[in-house]
């Protein structure tokens, strides 16, 4: 097989998040965004010894579990993988994805059994219309052609697809998505090119309260240029929409990241933020703080949460004393958990999440909680009220490994771990068993229904509850050691 070269194969089967195996000449070729039993062309990229990677360029024929049609762009945009399969099939690839990753990261730690613990995978209340933020780019689909407000394109990032029927946001999003489209070209707006750094428009944010109905809006731009702001807040106002506008903003970011940095926010209608409900709680959202994006399924997933920390919960007091709540984001889980405990403290690195934690524990008059800024890893030294439950929410990455050595040296008697990339929940698992922890209750919560992602909620009990748990080995080493173990064996 050479680089470059075009190839054609069927899709085997899918590994984690949605990497599909082609069989060619003897090899195995890894392919993003395809589905088991699909004939497919594709471009082989790379052509290491163990490592054959490749991209794909056409759908020969459908696999035959695709039913569904999908919007106009869902093989375009790469974000509703499972667009054309049913709801069924598509929980079944996630869940065998799961049993998969994690029954071989638990399969050495005798007794214990993946199917006595694992409780199943949970569909989302909603598979379309669902998300709650959308973050456009403007862009262009080809080369020097009009301009388009969609998604990048995966593989070719200089290309943004437009939307106008993405259905996993539901209609008010479609509008205002059109609306901003169809002003930027009515008033010969240009859009930022990353490779020359000029130009006006970037991005388009919309947030919307789903139990509210209040609908937040970001135009970003570069100051590159000017926008008729009057103009822009009016015909927005004017839409037929079913949720309210609350707020209209204007964000400057001349950084050259392509992630957003807001260096200055004006308002040009309302107010910046907008509310939304969870669970009997109220809580206030700013365009770019952390919210989940799938309101009803949170609601999934922080009920499960409650009930995992119940079940943890001393069977004496029914209470579950101090909870560290780490990697806290806004602080939802925090003041969800809160009822059960004496105190939580939150621990976050995001300033703004912090602020908008301490804001909305004010909203909903939760008292026992505490917000803090900063780095697990150095905050977790200046805590002096020890933990007797520790709740994991980490990023996509997992835990940083010295912070997780710090987190086993509490040695508490249970620790709940919520992970949305499984790799990284299997990845720490291996030093969580080892210094003495077993699986208790694992369960999957499909929060993004037709993309790849879920998350996945386990408690763990410690199997020593009376002995303090350390771990004499660096975790960064821990891995490598491992690793060593196996290649031996």
């Amino acid at each position: 097989m050479k680089r470059g070269e075009i190839y054609t194969g069927k899709v085997r089967e899918l590994a984690f998040p949605n990497i599909g195996k082609v069989s060619v000449e003897g090899a195995d070729v890894v392919i993003k965004n395809t589905l088991p039993g699909q004939e497919i062309s594709f471009i082989l990229t790379k052509n290491k010894t163990g490592l054959k990677e490749g991209r794909l360029l056409e759908l020969l024929k459908r696999s035959d579990i695709e039913t569904e049609k999908g919007c106009s762009v869902c093989r375009i945009c790469g974000g509703c993988v499972y667009q054309t399969i049913s709801y069924e099939d598509e929980l079944k690839l996630k869940e065998d994805m799961v049993i998969k990753i994690l029954g071989k990261a638990l399969e050495q730690f005798d007794p214990v059994k993946f199917d006595q613990v694992y409780e199943g995978i949970t569909g989302s209340p909603g598979i379309f219309g669902y998300r709650n933020k959308m973050e456009f780019s403007f862009g262009n689909a080809i080369k020097d052609g009009p301009l388009t407000l969609g998604m990048h394109v995966p593989g070719h990032f200089m290309d943004v697809t437009d939307t106008p029927d993405c259905n996993i946001v539901d209609g008010d999003f479609r509008m205002i998505r059109s609306f901003v489209s169809d002003f930027a070209a009515d008033n010969a707006l240009s859009f930022y090119h990353r490779y020359s750094n000029t130009g006006f428009l970037r991005n388009l944010l919309v947030r919307k309260g789903i139990n509210t109905g209040e609908i937040l809006i970001d135009i970003v731009t570069t100051s590159d240029g000017s926008l008729d702001g009057d103009a822009f807040a009016k015909g927005l106002r004017e839409l037929p929409l079913k949720g309210g506008i609350t707020g209209i903003l204007h964000t400057v970011d001349d950084a050259v990241a392509d992630v957003i940095k807001n260096e200055g926010t004006s308002v040009l209608y309302g107010r910046d933020h907008i509310y939304d409900e969870i669970l009997g709680l109220r809580f206030k959202i700013s365009a770019f703080s952390f919210f989940q994006t799938n309101t009803h399924g949170a609601e999934v997933l922080y009920e499960r949460v409650r009930e995992y920390v119940r079940s943890a919960c001393s069977p004496s007091s029914g209470a579950a004393g101090v909870v560290y709540d780490l990697y806290s984001g806004t602080g939802t889980i925090a003041q969800l958990v809160a009822e059960s405990a004496s105190m939580v403290y939150g621990v976050e690195i995001v300033p703004e999440a912090v602020e908008a934690a301490r804001a909305n524990a004010g909203l909903n008059a939760v008292d026992n909680v505490s917000f803090i800024c900063g780095d697990v890893l150095k905050v977790l030294d200046g805590l002096e009220e020890p933990p007797d439950l520790i709740i994991l929410d980490p990023p996509r990455d997992g835990v940083n490994p010295k912070a997780l050595k710090k987190i086993l040296d509490y040695g508490v008697n249970n620790i709940i771990y919520i992970s949305c990339k499984i790799t990284s929940l299997s990845r720490d698992l291996n030093p969580i068993l080892d210094a003495g922890y077993t699986p208790v209750r694992i369960s999957v919560i499909d929060m993004f229904p037709r993309t790849a992602n879920m998350e996945t909620v386990c408690l763990l009990s410690n199997r020593k509850p009376d002995t303090k748990v350390r771990i004499d080995v660096d975790l960064e080493d821990y891995y490598r050691i491992k690793d060593a173990k196996k290649d031996q064996n």
